[in-house]
């Protein structure tokens, strides 16, 4: 197993956010806001996860997309820099998009090179997964621009930009294994612990 990913501390990830913000303004700013609550709030219930590093991760998750606008290259972008950080370490740039790890989970169209595609595949592979790993996949399916979201709508907000392909189902089985396996470690629906969530449901 992965040893603890080293992460800035939660002021410091912010800050990173804004300046990725200012170079590609976007939805996907918000979305990083919403899945580093969401982290910090699951991991608070959940009896191995610290709620400030969770939020940190979920704020970085996405960094990549600093030289936007992209689509998976922002994989690649976002673990090159947060490697070339000597604060942190880079694997949840790439592992929260890899509820399984393989590449042909990916949707829509590779927007990098042959050689990056290659690049980004050897990372891949040789990645192992933590429970933090773990969470932010599960919470970037919990969070949209304007707010916390069910797994289902974040499934459909993704394939109407996305498209499907052939292996499309079995991310999206694994991924609602996956919420079901942390609604067992946390003791409960972690849809209840998102604050507004259950109550726009249930409207």
């Amino acid at each position: 197993m992965e040893p603890p990913l080293k992460v800035p501390d939660p002021q410091t990830a912010e800050g990173l956010l804004l300046d990725a913000a200012t170079l590609n303004p976007g939805a996907w700013v918000d979305h990083s806001r919403h899945v580093a609550l969401a982290a910090r709030h699951i991991a608070a219930a959940h009896p191995h996860l610290d709620p400030a590093r969770a939020y940190t991760l979920g704020l970085l998750h996405d960094i990549g997309r600093r030289t936007g606008p992209n689509r998976d290259r922002h994989l690649l972008d976002g673990y090159d820099f947060l490697t070339a950080l000597d604060h942190t370490d880079a694997r949840i740039a790439l592992t929260h998009a890899f509820v399984i790890l393989d590449m042909d989970t990916l949707q829509g169209d590779w927007d990098g090179t042959p050689q990056e595609w290659q690049r980004l595949e050897g990372l891949v592979n040789s990645a192992q997964q933590t429970d933090e790993d773990r969470l932010i996949q599960l919470c970037d399916m919990l969070g949209l621009a304007d707010g916390f979201c069910t797994v289902e709508e974040r499934l459909m907000d993704i394939a109407l930009r996305y498209t499907f392909n052939a292996r499309t189902p079995d991310k999206w089985r694994a991924k609602l294994a996956l919420k079901a396996e942390f609604d067992r470690e946390c003791g409960g629906n972690v849809y209840r612990l998102l604050p507004g969530l259950v109550e726009r449901l249930l409207a």
